[in-house]
């Protein structure tokens, strides 16, 4: 079997190589472009348009105990040209869960002059759509307080216990938006059972 020169056989472990290179440098970039994010920030935000926004931020800062940070405005014009609004200006009260960067947060806004159709929402399959906010606290008994304090009505069988050390409470904001509290309690939340009555 002839064997070929040293200049040939440098010649052919060079392409060879420069093929694998180039082969693995395409599939690093390709790999390290699927590892990208595709949102530049890890937070989400959800607007929520309300009847009266004094009396909304007020429970959602009092009842829920959010903190309320820097809003913004925008003229009519900029609302319609962004397809948001129909020649509606546009004045945001933004809420914080906690005042750290990327904070889950709610824009609250209304529109007095072209107030919107109130939904069903007698339960949270009654309407589609965003049907209900989960919000995680350290003290249910202390949520409850607030609650019951701003007068509040508690649904259903709430609070209820749900796993070891966690409760569940359902109840409505202003405009009759579902809120979830999930979370443990420094007190207990258990209600007396009640006694049967002997015959």
């Amino acid at each position: 079997m002839q064997t070929l020169p040293f200049s040939q056989r440098l010649a052919a472990y060079s392409a060879i190589a420069l093929a694998f290179f180039h082969s693995s440098s395409t599939s690093f970039a390709e790999e390290e472009k699927e590892d990208q994010p595709f949102y530049s920030r890890n937070v989400l935000e959800l607007g929520v348009v309300v009847a009266d926004l004094e009396k909304s931020a007020t429970f959602y800062a009092e009842v829920l105990g959010m903190t309320e940070v820097k809003g913004f405005s925008a003229p009519a014009a900029v609302g319609t040209k962004f397809g948001l609004t129909d020649n509606q200006p546009l004045v945001v009260r933004k809420f914080v869960t906690a005042k750290v960067k990327d904070a889950p947060a709610l824009k609250l806004m209304a529109f007095p002059e072209a107030q919107g159709k109130k939904p069903d929402q007698q339960f949270i399959h009654s309407t589609l759509g965003v049907s209900y906010l989960t919000l995680f606290v350290t003290d249910m008994g202390e949520a409850m307080k607030r609650a019951k304090k701003a007068g509040v009505k508690i649904l259903g069988e709430t609070p209820a216990k749900v796993g070891q050390e966690d409760y569940l409470t359902v109840f409505q904001d202003p405009d009759g938006n579902f809120i979830e509290l999930i979370g443990p309690s420094k007190t207990s939340l258990e209600k007396p059972k009640e006694e049967k009555v002997s015959e």
